[in-house]
């Protein structure tokens, strides 16, 4: 099995940044795309960046110029540098992986247990 962890979330005033990084750990043979998912209170849970092994990045319209994903494959961690946030932003953050733990074994997708990210002044 393939656990994340995530971390890096807190409290953070209005143009402020924070970077959050999320670990896989466990019996990994193969990690494929992983990515970001923020939930807010009373919304559905939503893409926020994704980033394939080969290094392709995808965006939420809403986060475009001002996030930036990305992955250190030697340490199975994806990163989220967030800058310029907004209390919009405030949410919870998941980290998310699709994973092979061992060859010839179907591709299972993992989430994090999320963190706190919040906006405020």
């Amino acid at each position: 099995q393939v656990q994340l962890v995530e971390s890096g979330g807190g409290l953070v005033q209005p143009g402020g940044s924070l970077k959050l990084s999320c670990a896989a750990s466990g019996s990994i043979f193969s990690i494929f795309t992983m990515g970001w998912y923020r939930q807010a209170p009373g919304k559905q849970r939503e893409l926020v960046a994704s980033i394939t092994s080969g290094g392709g990045e995808n965006y939420a319209d809403s986060v475009k110029g001002r996030f930036t994903i990305s992955r250190d494959n030697a340490k199975n961690t994806v990163y989220l540098q967030m800058n310029s946030l907004q209390p919009e932003d405030t949410a919870v953050y998941y980290c998310n992986a699709d994973a092979q733990f061992a060859w010839g074994r179907p591709v299972l997708n993992y989430w994090g247990q999320g963190t706190q990210v919040t906006v405020s002044s």
